[in-house]
């Protein structure tokens, strides 16, 4: 979370870029070689991952694959020791796809519905993967017979899949108080809690949450400001509240604080 201003109120409100772009082919995720230049489901659902891992800094309803889904899936094949040259092949997928401790983001969200319809996840649907996540995974793991690891793997995924539907929290509509902030101030990274670099990508739509009420991932719209993700959170971001990331300083500052309504679409 950002240094906070003393003196003055401000929220981070994140921002999602929308693209339209080619119509979506029916592709899933592994099913081709994805480079520059495609487009469809599957482009959409690789970037719905790279979210997940922290490295691609927009919502991911693109559905293309531009100059910043290559230097995405390059950051994550240099993070994973992989060969990196910006496709999403099959070794690429593989890794991406696999959800462990430390992942945050819809993906996440999805397996924690469907540990809680088994009856192996009693916590709140956060989209963090932490400590309870990983021992729910072991607990059903143990259960079906397979590895206990505690990692969502191919074979995890697809038991889960057999078991249960993958859910959101999409639907969900509040009333929050928000302030807004800027990652411009002393001391501030500029990097929010699902590894989104602001000062990199100043055009990103975020807002901080409180998790246990709009879980991390989540892609929400906010009255008066647009189409945001829910990236970040914070010490002073505690139940129905928010904070607007607002890249320049006086706009943020112009925001103040007060009631806005959030809905949650994805």
């Amino acid at each position: 979370m950002f240094k906070r201003y003393r003196d003055m109120f401000i929220v981070f409100a994140v921002g999602v870029l929308v693209i339209v772009g080619p119509t979506f082919t029916a592709s899933a995720l592994g099913e081709r070689i994805l480079t520059k230049g495609s487009s469809g489901k599957d482009v959409a659902e690789l970037q719905d991952y790279l979210m997940t891992k922290g490295v691609f800094p927009y919502h991911t309803s693109t559905g293309y694959y531009g100059d910043i889904t290559v230097e995405a899936v390059k950051d994550f094949q240099h993070k994973r020791s992989l060969k990196v040259d910006g496709i999403s092949g099959p070794q690429t997928n593989h890794a991406l796809k696999v959800l462990r401790n430390g992942n945050i983001g819809k993906q996440v969200i999805h397996i924690q519905y469907q540990l809680k319809q088994t009856g192996h996840y009693k916590s709140s649907v956060d989209g963090i993967y932490g400590d309870g996540t990983v021992s729910a995974v072991k607990s059903f793991q143990k259960q079906k017979g397979l590895a206990v690891d505690g990692i969502a793997g191919p074979n995890t995924r697809s038991a889960l899949d057999r078991k249960a539907e993958r859910g959101s929290a999409a639907g969900k509509t509040l009333t929050v108080e928000s302030t807004a902030y800027t990652a411009s101030c002393n001391g501030c990274s500029g990097v929010t809690r699902m590894g989104l670099d602001l000062k990199k990508y100043p055009d990103a739509k975020v807002i901080a949450v409180d998790p246990n009420v709009i879980p991390l991932g989540s892609i929400v719209k906010v009255d008066g400001h647009g189409i945001a993700i829910a990236a970040d959170t914070g010490g002073g971001v505690n139940g129905n509240s928010i904070d607007v990331f607002i890249p320049n300083h006086d706009d943020a500052l112009q925001w103040g604080r007060k009631n806005v309504r959030v809905e949650i679409i994805e």
